[in-house]
């Protein structure tokens, strides 16, 4: 069964909350903005920093976090429903899907290639992808769902063609 426990506070301490379905607005079950550590079963679980699934996106895959990365400004959960074993997203050089194109199936640093900050637009075959601006999975970041044709970056996504590096959520163990 995918999950997710919250707590109020780090090292899995406070009050908890445990969920198996999405949570549009954390605030409505008295928990929102309270969250600093927690459990994931399965599948990943997106954190929302604004209710209805808005604001920053901050992806949490199967296993434990003493705490995470913005404590106390989640006020949605998202559970991730897609397949995740088999990614693939098509990169381009251009807008609209033009110019050389790189398929990648797996976590990637861009920046020791050619597509390093030349990245435009996406199409997502399959699978869920984090989007990094900066190598190793640094600076900001946006997810990218099965089925999203983003066709440029610069206008939908303020990147400006700054992606450097790459990822697929993980699945989750069945339990």
């Amino acid at each position: 069964m995918n999950r997710i426990t919250v707590y109020e506070r780090e090292d899995f301490q406070g009050l908890s909350r445990e969920f198996t379905c999405d949570v549009p607005d954390l605030h409505e079950l008295d928990f929102g903005n309270c969250i600093a550590s927690l459990k994931v079963v399965g599948q990943p679980w997106i954190a929302y920093t604004n209710a209805k699934y808005e604001g920053d996106p901050h992806a949490f895959e199967e296993g434990e976090y003493p705490s995470v990365g913005k404590p106390n400004s989640f006020s949605a959960l998202r559970l991730v429903h897609h397949d995740l074993g088999d990614p693939q997203i098509t990169l381009y050089e251009h807008p609209n899907f033009q110019g050389a194109c790189k398929v990648v199936t797996e976590e990637t640093n861009l920046a020791y290639g050619y597509f390093n900050d030349r990245v435009a637009s996406h199409v997502v075959q399959r699978g869920v992808w984090l989007l990094y601006q900066h190598p190793d999975r640094g600076g900001w970041h946006c997810l990218a769902w099965p089925g999203e044709r983003l066709a440029d970056y610069k206008q939908e996504l303020n990147f400006q063609a700054r992606l450097s590096h790459l990822r697929p959520l993980r699945p989750g163990c069945p339990h």
